[in-house]
């Protein structure tokens, strides 16, 4: 979606990872490995240096934004423009705890849940939450994706369970065993969630807004096994544009939510752009590309009414990457911004960047 622009902007994608195999680097010209483990100030000299040694444009990182939001200045004395929201936004949004509740102070609805740490206060919150007959399910507080998710079930297993599509299941005394054996053992326990598991698809807001959280542009999408729905749904674009708003989220971020009862409520939101974002292209928005552009000029560009109502398929492609990432080397220009699973860069020609300058 960066390379095929609507401005016929020539785009160079740089990649880091912490893994040089990682299968995303294919997609990018020009790939380098970057740290693993270390301290936030460690990560953004790395970025500082990376942006200043290939003179990057526009860097937008997926990951690491608490190390990286609020040096607006530094990368600009490098000559890259960051594209971030702002620090605090982002420290509420990496704990779902802190935001559900912030969410409930700003009138968005959210399912109910309780926050454990230990195996007494996550058996308590499973017997208060699934009085009522529903399944309930856990997941990490903090910024895991989908790892750690699991549907508690403590019903016999069935052949027809031996024989249907594994799920992320876990029976309550299971859990209540690890959260006991990390103590015996000294292992850290992260915060929890016990909340009702919302069946049903599903649906990811992707939201394009201004910085101090206007919004431009929110296109949503239920997810149904390989299948998409690009919905036109005012009721969920709404919520996602009341949170934008409420957290002052700035360029790309995604909100996540499922229905309970019937009305939509929250999962999460990322202050940043979600891996599926690209499945927007089928609406004829180019969503990451008017990020850049809102980026470098203020300004988005005009934006096409979304085309809405598509059934799209996500398939597997085949890509050759037994040679090793390309080498990185020094190139004129540069444009950090790829919103998959790696930070990235492209060059921008100098006129594009100009005329960003003298507007």
């Amino acid at each position: 979606m960066l390379r095929d622009n609507p401005d016929a902007v020539g785009v160079h994608i740089y990649g880091t990872n912490v893994d040089r195999d990682a299968a995303a680097l294919a997609a990018c010209d020009v790939a380098e490995v970057e740290p693993r483990h270390v301290s936030d100030d460690e990560y953004s000299a790395f970025a500082l240096d990376f942006c200043r040694r290939h003179r990057i444009d526009v860097l937008v990182p997926p990951r690491r934004l608490t190390a990286l939001a609020g040096l607006g200045a530094e990368f600009a004395a490098v000559g890259t423009r960051l594209m971030c929201s702002p620090l605090a936004a982002i420290e509420v949004l990496t704990s779902k705890t802190r935001t559900y509740e912030a969410a409930l102070a700003a009138g968005v609805p959210v399912p109910p849940w309780r926050s454990v740490r230990d195996a007494a206060e996550f058996r308590a919150a499973v017997a208060e939450l699934s009085a009522a007959g529903e399944k309930v399910c856990i997941k990490p507080a903090g910024e895991y994706s989908a790892f750690g998710f699991r549907v508690l079930d403590d019903g016999p297993l069935r052949i027809r369970d031996l024989l249907a599509p594994p799920v992320p299941q876990a029976s309550v005394a299971a859990v209540a065993d690890a959260f006991e054996r990390a103590v015996d053992e000294g292992d850290p326990v992260p915060e929890f969630l016990v909340m009702p598991y919302l069946d049903g698809p599903e649906i990811s807001v992707d939201c394009l807004s201004a910085p101090g959280g206007h919004p431009l542009a929110a296109i949503a999408r239920s997810k149904a096994g390989r299948y998409r729905l690009l919905l036109d749904d005012p009721e969920v674009t709404a919520i996602a544009r009341r949170l934008v708003e409420h957290f002052g989220l700035a360029y790309l971020s995604n909100v996540q939510l499922r229905h309970l009862e019937g009305r939509p409520v929250l999962l999460e939101a990322n202050p940043r752009a979600s891996a599926g974002i690209f499945q927007t292209a089928f609406t004829g928005v180019n969503l990451p590309w008017a990020a850049v552009r809102l980026l470098l000029r203020g300004e988005t560009g005009p934006l096409a009414e979304p085309r809405l109502g598509a059934r799209i398929a996500v398939t597997e492609s085949a890509t050759q990457v037994d040679a090793p990432p390309p080498a990185l080397t020094s190139v004129d220009g540069g444009l950090a911004a790829v919103p998959t699973t790696v930070p990235a860069a492209a060059a921008i020609p100098p006129p594009f960047l100009e005329e960003a300058a003298a507007g």
